[in-house]
């Protein structure tokens, strides 16, 4: 009798354990497909609710691409009447800068800049990524939506003036190294990312000066493409090259002007966050003076109204 009372104990364990590894595997799947469930849903969920933020951030790197085909086409064409005016290359390519960072500071304090954020660039984006000021989904969609919009300015920029922007020596805007080679680009690429992201994480997380962000941007843009852009050509931006590299078919060291500015940018984040606390970092928008809530920090009028209690 004792060992009918065993066999059977040891069947029914050998069932029970069965029946529990099932149960398990089962609770694995559910698990697993919970997961898959709830990522499919927060993607769906990040491009319902904010695809107007995604819209713009296209609309604002294409317009800037506009500009700048539009102003180095006016000023580099062989037969411009501008370039016979301006005989200096040195002060046409000012005079670009100054446009380009015209463009780029009149974005950042547009209504359309101050919805977004005016990141127009996925080096800034993956940036406050990593600070844990934007959420993923959200990053990923303005990455897309920077490439997309980078490469519509640039085709609506080939379909309004044809061949003064295709061919030589406008060729689409391309970036590509110097004559000094692309180690020297690359350094040049990091050094102006660095130095943009440095001024972005200090400046806009100063109320009393905050609001310059997007000034001091401008500024830097138009000293980069006047001093720098030699160099490297002036990219700092993997969706701004990328939308000239893909109708010119010209991918020249394009792994640079991607590695470069994204290293360079969180270099410089990392750096602020060893020297200062991580917690004062606010917000992921180079601007945030604004009368909507902010989707980010849900926050109005961060430093405005912190100024004010001062």
């Amino acid at each position: 009798m004792p060992c009918v009372w065993v066999i059977t104990f040891c069947s029914a364990s050998s069932e029970a354990r069965a029946r529990h590894g099932e149960t398990t595997v089962k609770s694995g799947l559910n698990t697993q497909n919970s997961a898959f469930t709830l990522l499919q849903r927060s993607a769906l969920d990040s491009l319902r609710r904010h695809w107007p933020e995604y819209l713009m951030e296209a609309a604002q790197l294409g317009i800037f691409m506009i500009s700048a085909g539009v102003f180095t086409a006016l000023l580099e064409w062989p037969t411009s009447p501008a370039l016979h005016a301006i005989p200096n290359e040195f002060i046409r390519r000012a005079l670009i800068g100054v446009a380009m960072g015209g463009t780029a500071m009149g974005l950042i304090y547009s209504p359309w800049g101050k919805r977004s954020g005016a990141h127009m660039n996925p080096a800034v984006t993956l940036t406050f990524l990593r600070l844990g000021k934007i959420p993923p989904w959200d990053a990923f969609y303005y990455i897309i939506f920077q490439f997309l919009g980078g490469l519509a300015g640039v085709l609506l920029t080939e379909l309004a003036l044809g061949k003064y922007f295709t061919e030589p020596p406008i060729n689409y805007v391309v970036t590509i190294p110097g004559p000094d080679g692309n180690l020297v680009a690359f350094l040049g690429e990091f050094s102006i990312a660095f130095i943009m992201m440095t001024m972005i994480v200090y400046v806009s997380n100063k109320p009393a000066i905050s609001q310059f962000t997007g000034l001091f941007a401008g500024l830097l843009i138009i000293s980069y493409v006047t001093f720098e852009a030699p160099i490297s050509g002036f990219g700092m931006n993997p969706a701004r090259t990328f939308a000239s590299a893909l109708p010119s078919g010209i991918w020249t060291a394009y792994w640079l002007y991607v590695i470069a500015p994204i290293g360079g940018m969180l270099l410089a984040a990392q750096s602020y966050v060893f020297f200062k606390d991580h917690e004062s970092i606010q917000c992921c928008k180079l601007h945030h003076h604004s009368a909507l809530d902010c989707i980010y920090c849900g926050k109005i009028r961060l430093f405005a109204e912190g100024k004010k209690s001062e």
